[in-house]
């Protein structure tokens, strides 16, 4: 009889297969850990770099939107600058197209200073200081400034019916 010190060739081999798998699978775990590892790390440095893209999408974009809103802005500033010049001319030539005497000399240099005073102001300040001096003047006198926008939109109105 068998002692049960000894193990059957069976029982020995089906050990041994035992731990063969076992290290097997601790082999193949370990492996598929490195794998995902990788796979992670790889996954973020995509992350990173589509990051770094759309960072680098919007930045452009941002530098686009000032580079034409500069550009619009002194296009702005060249036409005001334009309209003053035209009304300083248009103030020289009622100046001088005026008679010398009269009423009508004395209406004609009023409007004439007037357009050549305006003129001068829009040649010499950019649209943006006009915006703050108009909204200067608006808080200093608001019922007036209401008065005149409902004269304007009154005027606009029947222009528009017309």
């Amino acid at each position: 009889m068998a002692t049960s010190a000894h193990k059957s060739a069976p029982e020995t081999i089906g050990h041994k297969a035992g731990e063969e798998a076992k290290k097997v699978g601790e082999k193949v775990g370990e492996q598929a850990k490195n794998l995902g590892e990788r796979v992670g790390e790889q996954a973020k440095n995509l992350g990173e770099k589509v990051g770094e893209g759309v960072k680098s999408a919007a930045t452009t974009a941002v530098q686009k939107t000032e580079d034409a809103t500069a550009f619009l802005g002194q296009k702005a500033d060249q036409a005001t600058e334009a309209v003053g010049s035209g009304m300083k001319s248009l103030g020289g030539t009622i100046r001088e197209h005026t008679p010398k005497e009269g009423a009508l000399a004395t209406a004609g240099t009023a409007v004439a200073d007037t357009l050549e005073s305006g003129g001068r102001y829009l040649e010499e300040h950019k649209l943006g200081e006009i915006g703050e001096d108009v909204t200067n003047m608006i808080r200093r006198n608001p019922i007036p400034a209401v008065l005149i926008a409902a004269g304007l939109g009154f005027v606009l109105a029947r222009a528009m019916r017309s």
